[in-house]
């Protein structure tokens, strides 16, 4: 083990005559060198996944090119992020954690997406139907869970 200790960094006089004590520096802002090189797939959906969807959409003769995935992967990427951002300052405002379903289903309308809102609803309802069938635990509509509840998984127990 070494015995050499951190520097000790004297505070720096701002020109106003007083020397603060304990203030800690703020951190420098991201560059924009920095935030070039994030991975597009830190920021975006599995491009295997947008393709797979994409090519379930058109007649399996059709072909895909590789800029319409890449345009589709982000746009998608950033509706997510859209929707689900609208959704997380619901659950922040009602002091929760978990972002459930109705929430987003919430955002979307309160998005102005509501035509696409009324069939997700339809789906969400039809989800929760196969899991009760297949036994697994779904939480009653619009309650909160706890955290416990949340890490808690029926294939855990």
């Amino acid at each position: 083990m070494s015995d050499v200790q951190p520097p000790i960094i004297a505070p720096q006089d701002d020109g106003s005559g007083i020397v603060p004590e304990h203030e800690a520096p703020e951190p420098a802002p991201i560059t924009e060198e920095e935030v070039g090189e994030y991975r597009e797939q830190d920021r975006f959906l599995p491009i295997a996944n947008v393709s797979r969807i994409m090519k379930s959409s058109v007649p399996s003769t059709a072909k895909i090119a590789k800029d319409a995935k890449e345009c589709v992967q982000e746009c998608v990427s950033e509706f997510i992020s859209f929707i689900t951002s609208e959704a997380a300052e619901k659950c922040q405002l009602e002091k929760r954690k978990t972002i459930g379903g109705e929430d987003i289903l919430y955002a979307m309308v309160n998005l102005g997406f509501e035509n696409y809102a009324e069939t997700l609803k339809i789906h969400l309802a039809k989800l929760r139907q196969h899991q009760v069938s297949h036994g697994h635990a779904v939480p009653a509509s619009g309650s909160a869970r706890t955290e416990e509840q949340a890490e808690t998984r029926p294939e855990d127990e």
